[in-house]
C-alpha cells in the first residue's frame, strides 16, 4: 500500500524530463535506482524535499534532485515535494520563517505586503532573519519528513503482519470447525437391540 500511495503523487519520467530546470541533468534523471519506492528511498525523499522547500531560491528543484542523486533517494518525490512552497504558499510560509528568525535575532519585525512582490521589495532588509528562520524550518521539516515516513511505513507493516496473523488464525479456526463438523456428521451408530423377552412357562401343578 505505501508504494502505491506514494506513486500517485510522484511525477512520471516524462514530466521530470520536460522540467526546464532539471533538463541540465540529462540521462542521470532516469537512473533506475532513483525511481525505487521503498522505505529508505521514500523517507530520504521526504527528508530532502521537506528540507529544500524552505530554500528561498528559484533553484529548489535542482538542489533537491542533486541531493536525491547523491544520496540515492527517490528523485521524483524529492522534486515534487519542493513545490509545497509555490507562489501561493511562499508568502505566508516565508513570512513566519522571517518572524521566527527575527525573534531569535531580537530584531523588530518589518511590515511589508504579504506577496511575492512584497518579499522581493524588502528582501535586502530581512534576508538575515529570513535565512535563519528558513534554515531552522528546513532542518525541522526535513527531520519530521524523514522520520515520519519511517514511522508511517513501520506502522503499516506492523498492521499488515497483524492482519495476516489474524487471517491465518481465522483460517485454522474454520478448519478445526469443519473437521469437528465432519466428524459429527459421520455414520450413525445404531444401538444394539435387545432380544425379545420370552414369557416364562407357567408352573406345572
Amino acid at each position: 500500500m505505501p508504494k502505491r500511495f506514494f506513486k500517485q503523487f510522484s511525477p512520471n519520467p516524462e514530466q521530470i524530463k520536460s522540467n526546464r530546470l532539471l533538463s541540465c541533468l540529462g540521462k542521470t534523471l532516469l537512473i533506475p535506482s532513483l525511481w525505487h519506492f521503498n522505505r529508505r528511498s521514500v523517507s530520504g525523499a521526504f527528508g530532502i524535499g521537506c528540507f529544500c522547500m524552505w530554500i528561498p531560491l528559484p533553484t529548489q528543484s535542482i538542489i533537491a534532485a542533486l541531493c536525491a542523486i547523491l544520496l540515492r533517494c527517490n528523485l521524483p518525490l524529492s522534486v515534487a515535494l519542493v513545490y509545497i512552497t509555490n507562489p501561493i504558499t511562499i508568502p505566508p510560509l516565508f513570512y513566519y520563517a522571517y518572524r521566527l528568525g527575527g525573534w531569535l535575532l531580537n530584531e523588530p519585525p518589518v511590515d511589508f505586503q504579504l506577496s511575492l512582490e512584497g518579499l522581493k521589495n524588502i528582501m535586502a532588509q530581512i534576508w538575515e532573519p529570513l535565512l535563519l528562520g528558513c534554515g531552522i524550518m528546513a532542518v525541522v521539516s526535513g527531520l519530521l519528513g524523514y522520520y515520519g515516513i519511517h514511522l508511517f511505513w513501520r506502522l503499516h507493516l506492523r498492521r499488515r503482519i497483524q492482519e495476516r496473523r489474524q487471517r491465518q488464525h481465522e483460517k485454522k479456526r474454520r478448519a478445526l470447525e469443519n473437521t469437528f463438523a465432519g466428524a459429527g456428521a459421520g455414520p450413525h451408530r445404531t444401538q444394539p437391540q435387545k432380544p425379545p423377552e420370552t414369557a416364562e412357562p407357567a408352573p406345572r401343578n
